[in-house]
């Protein structure tokens, strides 16, 4: 069964062919990144407007590349939600009617749920991994995003834990806009970070003392710190600190906020296989930290698999297809999905 999986969500147009939810035939993402870079961050409406341009030259891309005709195409998939709204709009309406045009079976997926299923995928380069047993922990980091949740089945989460402000890679874009680091900014980080000293900056991690937050997750204090009170987390060891000592102590900081939380929800559920997706699933020390441990087992998508891309929602997709699942051609693009954020306390 040939799927295609149609991706928007946020400023990267997106279209994949997957065959029987493993084999990548093509694998398109038109990013935008240059014409966000000049603003520091991803503008809405100009995200919608481009996904508009170059949506049906992305498909029609990805058809070629998989050498098929769109009536050799089994089914549809494509994100509902969250992201960006208007996003979502484009790529969502555009997956509908070429369903609805060559009379396909079509699907509406969760990409943060895609983003789980990103390391069964295979193509050229890439094998898959075996895949693991249910349940499994899930640890889902974005932009826009982060998540600490059970896995039951590829469309069966619980959420153990999430942010209840800014998600980690809000966090890594902020600090690097702020002093001028680049964007995305979580890619520039990473590698500024390796040529700096992460005992630079002792940073503080957050202390979710009220109500039940054993595995929720803050950064906007940490983000505060790294721009408005630098000097008073600096090692008085290490006065000659520059923006690569900025750069790592930061991520260190970052990164271990999401371990603690991990490896306790690890410990208190005694689950050892750990799965990660999304764009900070791609951070260098966020991988090495987690090879470290010897008693987990760690799984990561390739880094062409970890960003938003239209082969995840195709892959996905065709679980929910060949279960005999559809969705209305009615249904509607969402922002948000309710518990994937929590208040506080």
């Amino acid at each position: 069964m040939k799927i295609l999986g149609i991706e928007s969500s946020c400023d990267e147009c997106a279209a994949a062919v997957v065959e029987d939810g493993k084999r990548v035939l093509s694998n398109v993402v038109a990013t935008q990144i240059p014409l966000h870079a000049k603003y520091d961050g991803v503008v809405p409406e100009l995200a919608s407007r481009m996904h508009t341009e170059w949506i049906y030259g992305v498909v029609r891309e990805a058809l070629e590349k998989a050498g098929l005709t769109p009536a050799e195409i089994d089914g549809v998939a494509a994100t509902a939600h969250p992201g960006l709204l208007g996003s979502l709009l484009v790529g969502l309406s555009f997956a509908k009617a070429f369903a609805w045009a060559g009379k396909q079976p079509f699907i509406a997926v969760n990409h943060m749920l895609a983003h789980l299923y990103a390391p069964r995928l295979s193509s050229g380069n890439v094998s898959p991994v075996s895949p693991p047993e249910y349940p499994f922990l899930g640890l889902l980091v974005s932009g826009g995003h982060s998540i600490i949740c059970r896995v039951d089945n590829f469309d069966d989460i619980t959420v153990l834990g999430t942010t209840i402000d800014d998600a980690v890679g809000e966090a890594f874009d902020k600090v690097s806009k702020y002093y001028g680091f680049g964007y995305p900014g979580g890619a520039y980080i990473d590698k500024l970070a390796k040529d700096g000293d992460p005992t630079a900056f002792r940073f503080p991690m957050p202390s979710l003392h009220k109500g039940d937050h054993p595995y929720d997750l803050s950064y906007s204090g940490l983000k505060t710190a790294v721009i408005n009170q630098l000097e008073q987390f600096r090692n008085p060891r290490d006065t000659a600190a520059g923006p690569a000592d900025i750069a790592a102590s930061f991520q260190k900081t970052a990164v271990e906020i999401l371990l603690r939380a991990l490896f306790r929800a690890a410990e208190d559920t005694e689950l050892n296989t750990i799965v990660a997706g999304g764009g900070v699933a791609a951070n260098s020390y966020l991988r090495s930290r987690l090879a470290e441990r010897a008693d987990l087992r760690c799984v990561f998508p390739p880094l062409e698999f970890c960003g938003d891309n239209g082969a995840m929602i195709a892959g996905i997709g065709y679980q929910y297809l060949a279960r005999g699942d559809r969705s209305p051609l009615s249904v509607v693009a969402s922002a948000r999905v309710q518990g994937f954020k929590k208040k506080y306390p």
